[in-house]
């Protein structure tokens, strides 16, 4: 057989299929039921500090002791899950996984400055987090820590050079000091420079990884939970005698993080609790940026009625519930809207 040209056919050349998306990472009960607890501490803790704000600092400082581990254990999921459960395998994907935060975060700092605050917060927040909606801090750290481990993974396991991205983690290194001095040129007091990354975040990324991301728990579940309770008191008493609010880098809160990703690592959830859990993990990250609107009203007000001791202690924990449960069901609400995207 001969090909048009009069010569022997050519053999066919198909052109060689796509690779197949890399599959979906397997979903992880135990770290969705960590991001709810740990949600419900962060309502927790801003609500301790209204009742501490309004007089009632022993209840306050207990109540904020039993959630001092929540935002160093979001820095361990994120590591986790930049490392070990989903890496990512290009620079454009690294970049929607920071537009998927970084979108809502603008839209609800536009709210709580609007609802809040005024201009100078509103120039304020391009730079740093503002008291309107200060629970944002997190997230200016939380951001680079994404692009920095996704960086790396790009370097070391793709060989691939992420150009926007190390631009953009130059202008959080160098932003700081950029600010400084047009301040000193200018003579105008800017706002504080908080796009960055210390290495307390880094570090409990890398531990989130390693514990979360281990082949089998490391010991028994009983002795982990030792280790959480022993964590707890160890945070409360450092917090009543010796510093409040602890720094999230201080052994104490350390110590007791690491306690609870080893206590919570391999947690086996219930079937029938599965689905709830899911839908609670899944609107986690909108609860921890609607909470505010209910905590800021609701606290004060509600510690400044209310007398000392024990009521002092069930009112903050009624308060509480109530503002975690109006968060989860408005960002749930919300997520059935299609309007995740937006709002978190």
């Amino acid at each position: 057989m001969t090909d048009p040209a009069g010569g022997p056919a050519a053999a066919t050349v198909r052109p060689a299929a796509p690779a197949p998306p890399a599959p979906a990472p397997a979903r992880r009960d135990d770290v969705d039921l960590l991001r709810v607890v740990c949600t419900a501490a962060v309502v927790l803790c801003h609500t301790a500090a209204a009742f501490v704000e309004g007089g009632h600092r022993t209840a306050g400082v207990a109540a904020d002791s039993l959630t001092r581990f929540a935002v160093p254990a979001f820095f361990a999921m994120a590591g986790w899950a930049a490392l070990v459960a989903s890496p990512v395998r290009g620079e454009r994907q690294l970049l929607r996984r920071a537009d998927r935060i970084v979108r809502p975060m603008a839209v609800w700092t536009v709210l709580y400055v609007v609802w809040r605050g005024g201009a100078e917060d509103a120039v304020g927040a391009v730079l740093g987090s503002v008291e309107p909606a200060f629970h944002l801090w997190y997230l200016y750290v939380y951001v680079p820590l994404m692009l920095v481990l996704g960086a790396a993974v790009l370097l070391v396991r793709r060989a691939a050079v992420p150009r926007w991205t190390l631009a953009l983690l130059g202008v959080c290194a160098l932003g700081a000091t950029a600010r400084g001095d047009a301040g000193r040129i200018t003579g105008l007091d800017l706002p504080d420079w908080a796009w960055g990354l210390s290495l307390y975040p880094l570090g409990y990324a890398l531990a989130g990884a390693a514990l979360l991301g281990a082949a089998r728990r490391a010991g028994p579940r009983w002795l982990w939970a030792a280790a959480v309770v022993a964590g707890l008191a160890a945070v409360g008493a450092y917090q009543l005698g010796h510093r409040f609010p602890a720094a999230y880098a201080a052994p104490p809160v350390a110590a007791l993080t690491l306690a609870v990703l080893g206590a919570f690592r391999g947690v086996r959830v219930p079937e029938r609790w599965r689905g709830p859990v899911r839908r609670l993990s899944d609107a986690s990250f909108g609860a921890y940026l609607v909470h505010l609107a209910f905590v800021a009203p609701l606290g004060g007000a509600v510690a400044a009625r209310t007398g000392r001791g024990w009521a002092a202690v069930g009112a903050l924990t009624g308060t509480a519930l109530v503002c975690a449960a109006l968060s989860f069901a408005v960002a749930h609400l919300w997520g059935r809207l299609r309007l995740r995207a937006w709002l978190g």
